[in-house]
C-alpha cells in the first residue's frame, strides 16, 4: 500500500514512477486504486500496461475487495495498491482500513517541501498511531538539495523506526496536468513517453526497489477465489458511449456485465453519427460532456437516434455524465447553453466549486432496470446541478440522506449515483435479464 500523510502528497507520482520503474527492470506490476477514483487507474494503465480496479471498503464490501485484489494481483510479481488523501483519512475507506483488511505493509509518501528536522515527527505520528498497522518504509518527495536530504534522513534515523527507503527531488517536469475532477485520465498521455522513461529513472536512481520488493512480499497469500466465466453463447449487445466525455467506468462493472452475459459495444456520441446495430441497451457513463458540450449539441444526429431509442421503451442506463447528456441541455462555466437529448425535463448548470461529494447507498423503491428490490452502492462527485425534477418523474431509488434518485422514464434510467456492482452482481444480471427476456415495458 502506498499511502501518504495528506492529499497532494506525491502519491499518484512516485506511484507512476515504480510502476514505471519496476516494468522497466522486467517486473510485472498489477496496480490498484484505494477508494472510488475513475482517473488514477487509467494512469496507472497508461504507465504499467495492466489494468488498474479499484478496492473500496465501503461500496463494494471486505469480500469482494479481497477477491478482487488475490484474483488480479496473484499473477504479477508485485502489486502497488495507491492510497487516497492520508493513510488515515476516509474512515472505514481509509488507506490504512484497506492495508489491515489484506495484511499489506505500508509504504508512507511524505512531502519534504517546507521541513526539515520536524519530519521525523510526521514519520513518528504516523508509525506510533496505530500498532496494528505495519510501515514497511518512507519516501519523502519534493526534496530540494543534498543539504536537504542529509537534514531530513538524520532527523528520521535518529527519532523513527521506519526506515527512509528513498526520495524524489523537487522536479515542475513530473507535475501531471489536472482540471476540476481530478487530473487528466490517462488516455489523454498527459505525461509523454519522455517524462514517464525520466520518472522511471529518478526513482531507479532515488529508491531501493529492492527493498521495496523485499518488504512487500506476503508470506501466506489468500487462496485465489475462482472466477465462473459466461457459458451462454447468446449475449445481448450494450452500447456503451466511450469517448472523451464519457470515461468513467468501474472495469469491475464491465466484467460482471460481460460474465453476466452481454458483450460491451463501445460508441461515441462526439464522433459517431448513428448508434452500432443490433443493441439491446445503452449504457452511458459518467465523464466530462461539459468540456465537450459544444461538440455534443452539434451531433444532432446522435441526438436524435438516443431520443427515439428511449421513446421506443428500449433501456438506457446513465450515470453522472451520461445523466447529464439525457437531459435538455447543459450551461457552462463561460454561460453558454448546449442543448442535449432532452429525455428528462430538467436543465444542468457547471459551478465553480463541488456541489456533491460522498458515498451513497440506494435503496429500489421502484421496479427498474436494475432490480425490484435491494440496495445498491456507490459514490456522488460532481461539480453541476440540475433544475429540480418535476415530480410526474417516477423516482427509483431512496437515499440514506431522504433524497430520491434514479430518475426514470420509461426504460431510461439515470442520476447522479456512480453505481459498483461488486456487491449487487444481481444488478447487472437485472438489466441483462430484461434485455435477453423482453421484459421492459
Amino acid at each position: 500500500m502506498l499511502a501518504a500523510t495528506n492529499s497532494g502528497a506525491g502519491k499518484t507520482t512516485i506511484t507512476l514512477g515504480l510502476l514505471a520503474a519496476l516494468r522497466q527492470q522486467g517486473a510485472s506490476v498489477q496496480p490498484f486504486k484505494c477508494g472510488p477514483d475513475f482517473i488514477d487507474p487509467t494512469l496507472h494503465q497508461m504507465v504499467s500496461g495492466r489494468v488498474s480496479r479499484n478496492l473500496d471498503l465501503r461500496m463494494c464490501g471486505e469480500t469482494v475487495v479481497s477477491n478482487c485484489f488475490h484474483r488480479h494481483g496473484t499473477d504479477a510479481d508485485i502489486a502497488i495498491i495507491e492510497g487516497v488523501m492520508g493513510l488515515f483519512d476516509g474512515g472505514a475507506a481509509c488507506p490504512a482500513a484497506l492495508a489491515k483488511t489484506l495484511k499489506l505493509p505500508v509504504l508512507l509518501v511524505v512531502d519534504a517541501k517546507a521541513c526539515a528536522e520536524s519530519i521525523a515527527a510526521v514519520v513518528k505520528g504516523f508509525e506510533t498511531l496505530d500498532p496494528e498497522l505495519r510501515l514497511m518504509g518512507v519516501i519523502l518527495n519534493r526534496v530540494g538539495s543534498a543539504r536537504h536530504l542529509e537534514l531530513l534522513s538524520g532527523a528520521i534515523r535518529s527519532h523513527c523506526h521506519t526506515p527512509l527507503l528513498g526520495h524524489l527531488p523537487r522536479n515542475p517536469d513530473f507535475v501531471i496536468p489536472d482540471r476540476h475532477l481530478g487530473l487528466m485520465m490517462g488516455d489523454e498521455s498527459p505525461l509523454s513517453a519522455a517524462q514517464i522513461n525520466a520518472l522511471a529513472d529518478a526513482v531507479t536512481q532515488n529508491i531501493d526497489l529492492a527493498a521495496i520488493q523485499r518488504l512487500a512480499l506476503i508470506e501466506d497469500p489468500a487462496e485465489i477465489p475462482s472466477v465462473s466465466t459466461p457459458t451462454d453463447p447468446h449475449k445481448v449487445r450494450i452500447g456503451i458511449a466511450r469517448d472523451q466525455a464519457f470515461c468513467f467506468y468501474y472495469q469491475d462493472n464491465l466484467d460482471l456485465l460481460n460474465q453476466s452475459g452481454a458483450m460491451l459495444v463501445p460508441f461515441s456520441p462526439i464522433n459517431d453519427q448513428t448508434l452500432p446495430p443490433d443493441l439491446d441497451a445503452l449504457y452511458l457513463g459518467g465523464g466530462y460532456p461539459e468540456l465537450h458540450a459544444k461538440s455534443l449539441s452539434e451531433n444532432q444526429t446522435m441526438l436524435a437516434e438516443i431520443r427515439a431509442w428511449s421513446e421506443a421503451g428500449r433501456p438506457i442506463y446513465a450515470e453522472c455524465g451520461g445523466f447529464l447528456y439525457l437531459c435538455q441541455g447543459i450551461t457552462d462555466l463561460a454561460g453558454d447553453f448546449w442543448d442535449f437529448a432532452a429525455l428528462f425535463p430538467v436543465r444542468a448548470r457547471m459551478r465553480q466549486r463541488l456541489t456533491s461529494l460522498g458515498y451513497r447507498e440506494a435503496t429500489i423503491t421502484q421496479p427498474c432496470l436494475l432490480g425490484t428490490q435491494g440496495t445498491l452502492y456507490g459514490h456522488e462527485f460532481h461539480y453541476s446541478e440540475i433544475d429540480e425534477m418535476p415530480p410526474a418523474i417516477t423516482r427509483a431509488f431512496q437515499l440514506q440522506d431522504g433524497r430520491s434518485e434514479g430518475y426514470q422514464i420509461r426504460n431510461t434510467l439515470g442520476g447522479y449515483l456512480h453505481l459498483h456492482f461488486g456487491q449487487t452482481p444481481e444488478a447487472a444480471q437485472s438489466l441483462i435479464t430484461l434485455c435477453r427476456e423482453g421484459k421492459t415495458q
